[in-house]
């Protein structure tokens, strides 16, 4: 099954009375879907109260439990957090954790919140321009999203050269007008900068930081 961005619901109707709808038109036999439906996405005690009534998150509920009416095994879902309080993004998160590890349902989920996916998903598929920029499993994209000190200094080629030489650093950047990303020696921060000092390059800015899901994407979608 699948749920669109912003699912449809009668707005003068319960969340009861649009699943009974829906069910009739899908064809389900079972009326007792509808209250097991409900029961999943938390909705079973709005008994009368209209969608009309309903806050995002509670529409956005709804439209899974919709989509949940046939007992899927595999849910397609577009954009389901979009527009949602950080408390409605939390419970949407929840929720699909339960639907995968309860419900046995394989989730594919389209968005552009990485920062969200990236708490929830097992898989990745990048796509820019209706091409496929890179496959990833969980485990590859959080080491592809990995840790580095950022270093400026009043010197940035001779730091990045003293890096080399005198810190034995290989797996380094040099980012035109950010600095250097070092992704080695990550816990000799303060060797690193007395090194620098002592050697006449002075230390503006020695940072731990980490890689976001979006600054890995755009250096994905970047690249011909």
């Amino acid at each position: 099954s699948f749920m669109i961005e912003t699912p449809y619901a009668k707005e003068r109707m319960s969340a009861k009375e649009n699943l009974e709808k829906q069910r009739l038109q899908k064809g389900i036999p079972d009326r007792k879907r509808i209250d097991e439906v409900l029961k999943i996405v938390n909705l079973e005690n709005t008994g009368k109260k209209s969608v009309r009534n309903f806050s995002l998150g509670m529409r956005q509920r709804l439209g899974l439990a919709n989509a949940l009416l046939g007992k899927p095994e595999f849910m397609v879902l577009d954009e389901p957090i979009n527009g949602l309080d950080p408390e409605g993004i939390v419970e949407i998160r929840e929720l699909f954790r339960k639907l995968n590890k309860d419900e046995n349902i394989t989730l594919v989920i389209s968005s552009h919140i990485l920062s969200e996916l990236s708490l929830l998903c097992t898989d990745y598929v990048f796509i820019n321009h209706g091409r496929i920029k890179g496959t990833f499993t969980e485990e590859e994209l959080k080491a592809a999203c990995s840790e580095y000190i950022q270093i400026n200094t009043d010197n940035n080629e001779k730091a990045s050269s003293l890096l080399i030489e005198r810190c034995h650093i290989e797996k380094m950047d040099v980012i035109k007008d950010s600095g250097i990303r070092t992704y080695e020696k990550l816990d000799e921060i303060k060797d690193i900068s007395e090194m620098l000092y002592e050697n006449g390059v002075i230390p503006v800015e020695i940072a731990k930081n980490a890689v976001s899901l979006e600054d890995y994407y755009m250096k994905m979608v970047s690249e011909v």
